[in-house]
């Protein structure tokens, strides 16, 4: 079990400072402009462990398109750098942040993490039961121990829905490669967490499965809302020729530096291209940070790749939208392995939103997103990588083909305007309000449509 790396652009954006007590507005979500109120009157605590708002990028728009819908949103999530305010109200969110250890490294890391969390989580529950009080629990993964806060409330009719955002224990097992103990018992968690809720969210069909295979879960009661990104913030800006470095291409990537993510693969692919096949018009621009940052910034230096790669860490937006309007090609090396086959990366859909052409390994949820907006390389194999990132770079028709291709399969399927009324049938049906069911596909076509079907 370890910190999520689900949200990899989330945690590169600009971190703003808060002010206690204060109300601010951000920039509001494309589509909730005309939603009509039906959850007026309802109230909502959303529970996140692993990242604080509103950095999170799919709770904040979730928690957005609620408040959009008549409801009152508490939230509780831990503290982070540049949101280390206690209390928060913004955007019309009631935003209440704890501290929490160190990420932890070993099983008493983990525990006294954990433990910290279930305990600010539960007196921050009962404090906001008593102050602003709710109808539904909320609960983001991992970890998969939230349903311990929401079981006393459950007692008192409260209702508890689950937010599936990372398959634990396929984690576990991709992590140490290797089931066990700790396998079966975040399986056993995972089991718990969705035999207590009563409604199950999960950000794509593989997710859904779960819940109903490995969850026995209803699969009336499983609804699948993706990570879409938001088209009112995600748009080009005018490219930055400086970070081609003299170069003719620039193959970007944006995401978390982690041991799952395959950069040392994308570093070894790197390494082909400028040392084996002797091409140096090619600079690779890496945004993000994460726990192997230092660690492949060395591989980096070791491989003789200093001139050719660029390490910027954690940036701004506006930094981070240079790099995706800048670059030729972006990338996503996440490595084959049961988690990262299952798990939709919001990397690729920002990708398609800046209609950038993809390279990544042949996973299947990464397929799903992409279609024929990627290459795929073979399993985990750096140099088929290389060879697909110089394919798309001597065919710049192909190249501006699949760029369009992503672009309209967000712009016209997979953006959260997209998602907005499959989180108003998920809600609807915890609370036990009347809806017409979505016909098959729709809410993926024509979101207003949807949004009027969920209202009848």
């Amino acid at each position: 079990m370890h910190k999520s790396d689900r949200a990899p652009l989330a945690r590169v954006h600009e971190e703003r400072k808060s002010s206690s007590m204060s109300s601010k507005t951000l920039q509001p979500l494309k589509g909730l402009e005309n939603l009509a109120p039906e959850l007026a009157g309802k109230k909502v605590l959303i529970i996140v462990e692993n990242l604080p708002l509103p950095f999170d990028r799919r709770v904040w728009q979730e928690a957005q398109t609620l408040v959009a819908l008549g409801a009152t949103v508490s939230i509780i999530c831990p503290t982070g750098k540049g949101y280390d305010e206690p209390y928060e109200f913004l955007d019309g969110v009631h935003i209440y942040r704890h501290p929490l250890p160190l990420d932890a490294s070993d099983a008493r890391g983990y525990l006294r993490e954990y433990g910290a969390a279930l305990w600010a989580e539960t007196r921050l529950a009962w404090k906001i039961y008593f102050k602003t009080g709710f109808d539904v629990i909320h609960a983001c993964n991992p970890p998969d121990l939230i349903f311990l806060v929401a079981l006393p409330f459950k007692l008192i009719g409260k209702k508890f829905l689950f937010d599936h955002h990372d398959i634990n224990p396929e984690l576990y097992e991709a992590k140490f490669g290797k089931r066990g103990f700790f396998w079966r018992l975040m399986v056993l968690l995972e089991r718990m967490t969705m035999f207590f809720a009563d409604v199950s969210i999960a950000t794509n069909e593989s997710y859904k499965k779960i819940a109903v295979t490995r969850g026995k879960m209803n699969p009336k009661n499983v609804f699948v809302v993706r990570s879409g990104p938001d088209l009112g913030r995600v748009q080009p800006v005018p490219p930055n020729a400086e970070l081609k470095k003299g170069r003719e291409f620039l193959v970007g990537y944006v995401g978390v530096m982690g041991d799952q993510e395959g950069i040392d693969l994308l570093l070894a692919a790197a390494r082909h291209i400028v040392y084996d096949l002797g091409r140096t018009d090619i600079q690779f621009s890496l945004v993000g940070g994460g726990p192997s940052l230092d660690e492949l910034k060395k591989m980096s230096l070791e491989m003789g790749l200093e001139d050719f790669v660029t390490f910027h860490g954690r940036a701004p937006d506006r930094e981070l939208f240079e790099v995706l309007s800048t670059a030729d090609i972006c990338v996503n090396p996440d490595r084959v392995n049961p988690m990262n086959n299952l798990s939709t990366m919001n990397k690729i859909l920002e990708y398609m939103a800046m209609r950038k052409p993809i390279v990544q390994f042949d996973v299947t949820e990464g397929r799903h997103s992409a279609q024929e907006a990627s290459l795929y390389a073979g399993a985990n194999d750096p140099v088929d990588f290389a060879a697909k990132i110089l394919e798309l770079a001597a065919d710049p028709e192909k190249r501006r083909e699949m760029g369009e291709i992503g672009y309209q399969r967000v712009l016209t399927q997979l953006s959260w305007e997209y998602q907005i009324p499959k989180l108003t049938a998920a809600y609807k049906a915890v609370l036990g309000l009347k809806t017409a069911a979505l016909p098959a596909g729709s809410s993926e076509r024509n979101p207003a449509a949807a949004n009027q079907s969920s209202s009848r």
